[in-house]
C-alpha cells in the first residue's frame, strides 16, 4: 500500500477530486458535507494497476484547521497538492506548502482542479513555480475536472509514477504509530487509526503507549476496512487495543514497539526557515500527529534547544516543524539532532554546543554519535534511532575507539598516581578508579584494565608498576628489627608492647605483609613469610594426632601464638582438627604411637 495526503486551499476541490478518483466519500461528518468543506481528517482509497492500493488522507484546508491538517500530513511520505484553476494560488495553498517544505516532503503531484471552469494554465504556472522552491521541487502537474472526468486518467497515471519513486519502507523497523483518530466501537472497545510508516503490527502484539509507558494489546487490526492478522508499512491501519488506559487514547498519542524507544522533553534541532534568534520564545511543535507547546532557546543561527511541554518519542533525524498559531505561519522546519542533549550550565556552554551541532550530519550516523558521546549503551543508541557501529567493549556498552584508548591511558596514569599517593596501599579500588575517570559502570573499568598493558586487577583493586606497598624508612627499619628477632626464634611472635615501641601499627603490619616482609596469622601476631610451612613440617614429625600443647612445645612458642597458628594451618588445609582438642597433619600418615587407643 501507498499513502498520500492531500494539500491545498479550502474549497479547492480536494474532497471532490478524491470522490472522483476512489468513488468514496472522504468527508466523514454531516457538518462537513453540509458546509462543503473538510473539518477533520478523512480517509479513502483506490487500487491502481502498477501501484496497488493507494490510500488518501484528506486534510482540511481552512487556516483554523491547519492543526488537523498537520495530524494527517505528518506521518505521510507523499502529497497530492490541489489548486483550483478558477482561483489559483491562495493563502492556505502557501501555508500548506510551507508545512510540506518544513517537513521535508519530497514526493508529490500537482492537480489543477476545476479545469472545466477556467483555463488551468495560469494556475498551473504559478503553482509549479512556487512548489519548485520547496522541498518538493519540480512536480508533475495534471489538469483535472472531478465534474466532467477530464484528466482523471492522467492523474491516475501520475500517481502510479509518483508511488514508484517512494522509498521502500522497512517492515522490520520499530513501530511508532502516531494516532490521528481514536474512538470507541460497541463490543470492541477502543480503536485508533494512523499511518504505519515503518514496521509491522500483528494481532496479539503488545504496544507501549508513549505518554506513560503502559502496555496495551492489539486485539484486532484492519486496513482498508479489511480484517488483518498483520499489517506492514506503509499502510493506513485501524487498531483495536485493549488494556489499562486504552480508553484515554487521543490524537497525538503514539503506540510503540515496547522497550525500543526513548521519550524526551528536551531536544537539540537544526532549523530550516527563520533564523533561531528570530523565532518567538513560545511555539507549537508538530511531530507526527502530535502538537506540543515548546520553549525555544537559540544556540546558533540554525540550531536551537527545544523544551517540550510533554515528552514525545523522537529519534535522531526525525523531521518536524514549528508553527506560530497566533500568526498563522510556519517559521521553521527542523531535523532532530540529539534526543539526549547535555546540560548547558557553564558560561559559554551554549556557544560551544552550537559549534558542536554545526558539525552534526543530521542523519542517524552511529559512528558520529558514538564519537560525540564517547560511551553509550547499545540499547540506548538503538532507541535514539542510531545503528550501533561496532561490538560492545563491556556488557552493553559501546565506546568510540579514540575515546577508549584515551581512557585506557588515563586509567594507567590514575593507578600509578594512586600508588604514589598511597605507598602503603598501592592497589586502587575499582570503584575509586571508576569515579576518577567519571565512568558510569564498574564493568568498563574492568574492561579497560584488561586492555591496558602493565595493569592487573585482583581482589577488587588495580595495580600498576608498584604492585606491593613501599614502607617509609622508619617503618622499614622496625620491620627489619622484627625479622631479626624472628630469625632467631621463628615461632615466638613479638609481643604487642614490642610492636608498639617499634611504631608498627596494624596498618603498617598489613602493608608489611602485602610487601612480603611479614606473615600475619592473627590480630597483632606476625611471623616470617614461610613460617607456616615450616611449622607444618615440624608438626608432621609428631605422633599423630597431637594436641595444642604438644605443638607448642615442638615449635618452642607460647599459647598466644600456637592457637592462631594452628587455626591458620587449619584454614590452609595443612592440619585437620579432629574431635576434642586433637589435630593431625593433613598429609602425615596415621601415627602408631597408640594415642588413638588410649
Amino acid at each position: 500500500m501507498h499513502v498520500v495526503a492531500t494539500a491545498g486551499h479550502v474549497d479547492h476541490g480536494k474532497s471532490a477530486l478524491l470522490r472522483a478518483l476512489t468513488g468514496m466519500e472522504p468527508d466523514r461528518w454531516a457538518e462537513e458535507r453540509r458546509r462543503g468543506m473538510t473539518l477533520d481528517l478523512g480517509f479513502v482509497w483506490t487500487r491502481l494497476p502498477g501501484a496497488g492500493d493507494i490510500a488518501f488522507v484528506d486534510v482540511p484546508g481552512h487556516e483554523r484547521l491547519v492543526g488537523n491538517m498537520l495530524a494527517g500530513v505528518g506521518p505521510v511520505p507523499a502529497v497530492l497538492f490541489v489548486v483550483a484553476a478558477d482561483q489559483g494560488w491562495q493563502p492556505q495553498s502557501e501555508e500548506h506548502l510551507a508545512v510540506l517544505d518544513a517537513l521535508g516532503v519530497r514526493h508529490g503531484v500537482l492537480a489543477v482542479s476545476r479545469c472545466d471552469l477556467a483555463d488551468p494554465d495560469a494556475a498551473r504556472k504559478e503553482a509549479r513555480a512556487r512548489i519548485a522552491e520547496s522541498s518538493l521541487g519540480e512536480v508533475e502537474c495534471v489538469a483535472v475536472s472531478p465534474v466532467t472526468g477530464a484528466g482523471l486518467d492522467g492523474l491516475r497515471a501520475a500517481l502510479v509514477r509518483l508511488t514508484g519513486t517512494l522509498p521502500p519502507p522497512d517492515p522490520a523497523a520499530d513501530v511508532r504509530l502516531w494516532v490521528d483518530r481514536a474512538f470507541t466501537v460497541r463490543g470492541r472497545g477502543t480503536v485508533v487509526t494512523g499511518t504505519l510508516a515503518a514496521g509491522t503490527v500483528r494481532v496479539g502484539d503488545h504496544v507501549q503507549l508513549a505518554r506513560d509507558g503502559r502496555l496495551l494489546r492489539v486485539r484486532g487490526l484492519e486496513s482498508l476496512k479489511e480484517p488483518r492478522q498483520e499489517a506492514g508499512a506503509v499502510a493506513r491501519v485501524a487498531v483495536n487495543v485493549t488494556g489499562p488506559g486504552a480508553g484515554s487514547l487521543r490524537r497525538g498519542d503514539a503506540l510503540l514497539t515496547p522497550e525500543r524507544w526513548l521519550t524526551t522533553d528536551v531536544v537539540d534541532v537544526r532549523l530550516r526557515g527563520d533564523a533561531a534568534g528570530d523565532l518567538p520564545r513560545e511555539l507549537m511543535l508538530h511531530a507526527g500527529s502530535a502538537a506540543v507547546p515548546v520553549t525555544v532557546r537559540p544556540l546558533g543561527d540554525d540550531s536551537a534547544r527545544l523544551r517540550l511541554a510533554s515528552a514525545l518519542p523522537l529519534r535522531v533525524a526525525d523531521t518536524a516543524l514549528l508553527r506560530d498559531p497566533g500568526r498563522h505561519r510556519v517559521p521553521a522546519g527542523l531535523t532532530v539532532l540529539d534526543v539526549r542533549p547535555p546540560r548547558l550550565t557553564r558560561r559559554g556552554a551554549a556557544a560551544a554546543r552550537a559549534r558542536e551541532l554545526r558539525d552534526l550530519p543530521g542523519v542517524a550516523d552511529g559512528a558520529a554519535e558514538l564519537r560525540r558521546r564517547g560511551l553509550a549503551r547499545r540499547a540506548e543508541l538503538l532507541a535514539m534511532g542510531v545503528r550501533p557501529p561496532g561490538e560492545p567493549v563491556a556488557g552493553d556498552w559501546l565506546a568510540d575507539p579514540d575515546h577508549w584508548a584515551a581512557l585506557r591511558d588515563r586509567l594507567r596514569e590514575t593507578v600509578e598516581e594512586h600508588a604514589v599517593r598511597h605507598p602503603l596501599d598501592p592497589g586502587m579500588p575499582l570503584d575509586a578508579a571508576r569515579q576518577a575517570l567519571g565512568l558510569p559502570d564498574r564493568s568498563l573499568v574492568e574492561a579497560l584494565a584488561g586492555a591496558a598493558p602493565g595493569l592487573r586487577h585482583g581482589d577488587g583493586r588495580l595495580y600498576g608498576s608498584r604492585a606491593r606497598p613501599e614502607l617509609p624508612p622508619a617503618a622499614q627499619a622496625a620491620v627489619d628489627a622484627v625479622r631479626a628477632d624472628l630469625a632467631r626464634t621463628p615461632f615466638r611472635a613479638p609481643e604487642a608492647e614490642r610492636l608498639e615501641r617499634l611504631g608498627l601499627t596494624p596498618k603498617l603490619l598489613a602493608a608489611a605483609e602485602s610487601a612480603g616482609a611479614l606473615l600475619r596469622i592473627g590480630e597483632g601476631i606476625v611471623l616470617l613469610p614461610g613460617a607456616d610451612a615450616r611449622a607444618a613440617d615440624v608438626l608432621a614429625r609428631l605422633g599423630q594426632p597431637f594436641t595444642a600443647s604438644e605443638a607448642r612445645r615442638a615449635l618452642d612458642t607460647t599459647r598466644r601464638v600456637v592457637i592462631p597458628l594452628l587455626e591458620h594451618l587449619d584454614r590452609q588445609g595443612r592440619t585437620v582438627r579432629l574431635d576434642g582438642a586433637l589435630r593431625r597433619c593433613a598429609e602425615a600418615p596415621d601415627a602408631g604411637d597408640g594415642r588413638d587407643a588410649r
